[in-house]
Order: C-alpha cells, then structure tokens, then sequence
C-alpha cells in the first residue's frame, strides 16, 4: 500500500529540505540500517534519557558522524548530578569530535539531581563553548507546557536568545510535536514578535501506529481532543491503525508565510522507528512536487 494519503497530492515539500530526525542510544542499529535512505549531512538528535549512560550516548553520537550525519548529542539539566558530570560528557563529546552541535532541555525529572534547573543554566555556564559547541538548540512549546506557565516559558526563550548571542553562540528552536499546524503557526508568529530570530524547527511525529502517538502526545501534555486527531487524520476507534504526518504538514505548509514566520524547517521525532521514518520522507519528497 502507497504510505502516502490521497491528501498529500500537491503539497510543496519546501519545509522538508533539511529535516532532521532524532533517535535514542539504543538506536544504533536501526540507524545503520536506515542510513542509505537518510540525506548525507543530516542532523540526528540523540536523547539524554534516564535509563540511558555516557557510553550509550558517546556510542550514538560517534555513530551519527561515522555514517555521515551530524550528531546533536542532547543534554538533559536536571539529569546532571553536578558539574563535573556535565563536563565530563562534554570532554567526551569533544574528543569524539561530537560537540559542534548541542541541544539542552530541562528534562524530565521534577527536581534537579545537581546544580541546574534548566537548559537556560546550562547555556549560562559558559561550558558549552568552551569544549567546543558552536551551534545550540533549545526548546519551543506551540501547544504550551503541562507544567510551566506560558509567561514563564515565553521568558525563558527570549532569555536563551539572548544568551546565545552574547555568547556569539549560532541557536535554533526544536518545537515538541503535535497534531494541528494552527497553534504552532500562531506560535511562530509570536516567536517573531517577540523579536527572536532564531531559526525554527517543527517537531513532527513521524509514522506511528495510533496507540503510540496517543501515548506519547499523553507523555509530554500534547492536545489529544477528537476534533485535533480528527485534523491530523488519526481515528481513535481504531487504536491498531497507523497514521502518517502528511495532513500536518500540509496545513502547515499551506499556511507558512516566510515573512511572518521566519526561517523554518521539520524535525522528526522517530519513536523508534528510524526507518519507517527516513523511507517515508524520502516516499513523500519523490510523489510530492516541490
């Protein structure tokens, strides 16, 4: 069966040059196994999970490189027990010649395990250029956060901004993913309100059985409401289904505007499925005029 809808036809593939995925430590092998229908040069994100270790996670990023991608090793805040854990990962990614490229998140845990709180304390350190990180990533919130206040989540992007250009640091915003292109194109438009000019990345939900989008749009306090799955295309009487990002990005690239919404690309949060996701992208590029 064609993995593409009747309703991908004569949607621009334009937001998709340069699309990045992401992937786990534990990804290894479904990314070896996916590199040929991967673009050379291709940022791979590779998580900072709890259940995950420095080995794991040096192992992923020297993989990325090794098969021709570039690696953005993520950092997680509050997962770092002190400084020293948090410059110990970073010498490691320097001498593997994996730092050029970072992404800082506050993580999971409710309470720091050390000294800090978010990915703003990181970038405040001054560590991550001085072992070598030149480009910085940092996260967006279109559909909100279940746990901060939108002000505070607001405040805390134009202060990473601004700390990135203080530190002549290049940056760029990694959006969670959802299911309804509205919110996030109001967002971008904000983000340019808010005179932030950091280039934008759509975290799109790669092609996943329908019970595994729900379960992870729960996780991270995505809106799942009927009438959004209904947009997106997903049928909730049929959790054994699978569903496909080609709707969301075709509203999304309907109503993109360059001048209103700046510089934008998608970025593709895989659920480990590396392949499906890579060999979908390259099936939508080819069926879809550009």
């Amino acid at each position: 069966m064609n993995p593409l809808s009747n309703a991908s036809a004569g949607v621009s593939t334009s937001l998709l040059e340069g699309f990045s995925l992401e992937m786990t430590g534990k990804d290894v092998a479904q990314l070896k196994d996916a590199s040929e229908t991967i673009p050379q040069g291709t940022r791979i994100n590779v998580t900072f999970l709890g259940n995950e270790n420095l080995q794991m996670r040096r192992e992923a990023s020297r993989a990325v490189k090794r098969l021709g991608f570039e690696p953005v090793p993520h950092i997680s805040a509050r997962r770092l027990g002190s400084q020293a854990e948090f410059e110990e990962f970073l010498a490691a990614l320097q001498a593997d010649g994996t730092s050029e490229n970072a992404f800082t998140v506050g993580g999971d845990p409710a309470h720091p395990e050390g000294p800090y709180a978010d990915s703003l304390a990181l970038i405040n350190s001054g560590l991550l250029k001085k072992y070598g990180v030149r480009h910085v990533s940092v996260s967006g919130y279109p559909e909100g956060h279940p746990d901060i206040a939108d002000d505070t989540l607001w405040s805390a992007l134009r202060d990473k901004d601004a700390s990135l250009t203080a530190q002549n640091l290049e940056g760029s915003v990694v959006t969670q993913f959802g299911f309804d292109a509205d919110p996030v194109l109001n967002w971008l438009e904000r983000v340019r309100q808010e005179g932030i000019t950091l280039p934008v990345r759509i975290g799109v939900p790669g092609p996943a059985g329908v019970r595994r989008l729900m379960a992870y749009a729960t996780r991270f306090g995505v809106t799942t409401s009927a009438s959004i799955a209904k947009k997106y295309g997903l049928s909730i009487t049929n959790l054994m289904g699978t569903a496909g990002p080609d709707r969301f990005l075709r509203a999304l690239t309907d109503g993109y505007d360059p001048a209103r919404h700046g510089e934008v690309k998608v970025h593709f949060y895989t659920f480990g499925g590396l392949k499906a996701t890579s060999e979908w992208v390259a099936q939508f590029r080819k069926e879809t005029p550009a």
